[in-house]
This record gives C-alpha cells, structure tokens and sequence, in this order.
C-alpha cells in the first residue's frame, strides 16, 4: 500500500481552468485533466524559468517528486495539444501559500493568498488605508529587508 501523497505548495491558481481546441464543439472532444499542482509545476519551470530544485523547494517536495510532476504535466498538455483534446485544470492535493503583511502605522495585520489581488506596490492596510506596509513571516518577523512606504521602497532600519 503506497502512502498518501505530501501536500504540495501552490502559489498561484489560475481562474481561467477550461481550454479547447476552436471550432470544435465541446461534445466532441475528449479532454485531459492537468491537477493544480501540476499548473504550478509548469508556471515555475516554463513561466518562470526557475531551476528544478528552486520548483521543487517552493512546492515543498524532493527534486524527484517535482520532476515526476512537471513530467506529467508536460505529458497531458502535448496529449491534448497533438490530439486535440480540451485541458481541464483542477484538483490536486495542495495547499495555497499565503503571503502576509503589517501596516507600519495601526500594526494591523493580514494575510492574502499569493498571486491575488493587486501588486505589493499599490497595496493599502486593509484597516487604516496606510500605504506604508510590508511583508512578515509567520513570527511577525520582516519577510525581506524592503518595505514600500508611498508608492516608493525602502530600505527597513
């Protein structure tokens, strides 16, 4: 009996999940089902351009695994391109990254999923409206040495 698959890191879900061939009615065609993991295999690795073992450590899973899932991504998606198949993306086992962030002025604090919402740099505290903002880890600790504070980033003290 193999064990249960370990929980993969996903960080974007695309909201367009349906894609098929034109022309051809949706009655007609068979279709291939691509997990959302397998969509964050592939953003990393062919969006991105990031390195094997970078994928793998932001999905949270050995090299090997990573490489097992880009290959049967890769494998639906030219299936389904070469044999005119439509691609569904969904389910998966997988758990949404969350990014989260501290105004600097009312102390408040969030979280959003990443690849949601608007760009760091346009964000307000959801609380005061503040622009002056940055993003924590999970201890409340600054994510990186760099705030955005106006419009503008800076360097935190």
């Amino acid at each position: 009996m193999s064990r249960p698959p370990k929980c993969r890191r996903v960080e974007y879900i695309p909201e367009l999940t349906f894609f098929k061939p034109a022309g051809v009615p949706l009655s007609a065609l068979s279709e291939v089902t691509v997990t959302i993991e397998e969509v964050e295999a592939i953003r990393l690795k062919d969006l991105l351009g990031l390195e094997q073992e970078e994928c793998a450590e932001k999905m949270g899973v050995s090299r090997p695994t990573y490489h097992r899932i880009l290959i049967a991504a890769r494998s639906k998606i030219a299936d389904a391109l070469v044999n005119g198949k439509a691609i569904r993306m969904e389910g998966g086992h997988f758990q949404l990254v969350m990014k989260r962030f501290k105004c600097s002025r009312c102390h408040h604090e969030w979280e959003i999923p990443c690849g949601q919402g608007q760009r760091f740099s346009e964000m307000k505290c959801p609380q005061c409206a503040e622009r002056d903002i940055y993003r924590i880890n999970l201890d409340g600790t600054p994510f990186n040495c760099h705030r955005w504070q106006d419009g503008r980033e800076k360097e935190l003290e």
